[in-house]
């Protein structure tokens, strides 16, 4: 990429994130031979790039402006799209999400993906035809390559700004996005079992979105860190599809786990399900075998035996990612969050 490529593309990237808003300067050529330590000249055609493109249009003696680029900019609607609405952690979320907007003067408009890609598509789609100030988003399958990316990158060519929640699309460029530091909670989990005196670790992790791969990539690096092997049969994957097979018939969960005290489950969810499931197969928890997880939600309350789980302590991703997006509307700058784990032990380890 030559020099000038790199700077234009650069600068488009800020402006889509919401670093240069709408009607915003630029930094004085000057200022931008200095950022990116190019000559006047390469600053000069970079700019010219973005004008070509209609991304800014340069005020004689006044210097570079972002145009505005999206129609709907004062329109007062948020389209809001989770993989569910009324399920597990989410009513929680959304609470956040439309506090934050309401005392803003923005309505949302709620939809949900089912997680399922084709749906994601049909709701950007309508998005498009009808298009709002912003959008707040939770990735859908995440850790797959998703063919959705097209229609996030012309939503953000026509200004909307998007702010991820929960998860977000590693392929693609820009939007900001606030999630947990998950990786760091699989080290964590496993580092408390550790300090329990367990050694045989086994987990449950979701394969289709990129939560259950970080949250596995912490917890078999906190056990190679601690010099112990792990049997991949001891690892459980699961999909959307076949979560509620799990603990069915077919399954074989106390194969899997083999000669585990412990099991990281994925979420409370998981969880929840595993301590019935193992309570039926006449094993105790945490006597026989302890279990851990992620949310610390209502269902970790609720489940037979408390669970163990890393809660946010306190936070509302939500709130926080509308608090985000609501700061990029009023040309205020954002950037991209992780939220930290805290432990709320319970009675399952």
């Amino acid at each position: 990429m030559k020099k000038y490529e790199y700077v234009a593309n650069s600068l488009s990237e800020e402006i889509k994130s919401g670093c240069y808003p709408n009607g915003a300067f630029l930094p004085t050529e000057e200022k931008l031979t200095e950022m990116y330590n190019v000559s006047r000249q390469t600053v000069r055609k970079a700019l010219s790039i973005l004008e070509e493109k209609d991304i800014i249009e340069k005020k004689q003696g006044s210097g570079s402006v972002v145009k505005t680029r999206n129609p709907a900019a004062g329109s007062g609607k948020v389209a809001v799209i989770a993989t569910y609405i009324d399920d597990y952690i989410f009513p929680g979320q959304l609470r956040g999400v439309e506090e934050v907007l309401s005392r803003n003067k923005y309505s949302a408009i709620l939809s949900a993906t089912g997680n399922r890609i084709c749906s994601e598509r049909r709701i950007l789609e309508g998005i498009l035809e009808d298009p709002v100030a912003g959008i707040l988003v939770e990735g859908t399958k995440t850790a797959f390559p998703n063919p959705n990316i097209d229609l996030y990158e012309k939503l953000a060519e026509r200004g909307i700004p998007i702010v991820f929640f929960n998860s977000c699309y590693p392929g693609l460029k820009g939007p900001l996005s606030v999630c947990a530091d998950n990786r760091r909670g699989g080290y964590e989990l496993v580092t408390y079992l550790l300090n329990k005196g367990h050694q045989s670790i086994a987990a449950i992790f979701k394969a289709d979105d990129i939560q259950g791969h970080e949250r596995y990539s912490g917890y078999i690096s906190a056990m190679f860190d601690n010099k112990l092997i792990v049997s991949d049969s001891k690892t459980v994957w699961y999909t959307t599809e076949t979560k509620d097979r799990i603990f069915d018939e077919t399954g074989d969960i106390l194969s899997s786990i083999g000669d585990a005290t412990a099991v990281v489950c994925y979420n409370d969810e998981i969880a929840f399900m595993l301590i019935k499931y193992l309570t039926a197969c006449g094993k105790r928890v945490p006597e026989d075998i302890a279990v851990v997880s992620f949310d610390n939600s209502s269902l970790s309350e609720m489940s037979p035996v408390k669970i163990t789980s890393l809660s946010y302590d306190g936070m509302n991703i939500g709130t926080i990612a509308a608090r985000k997006l609501v700061d990029i509307l009023s040309g205020r700058k954002a950037s991209s969050e992780l939220i930290p784990w805290k432990l709320a032990e319970k009675e399952s380890s």
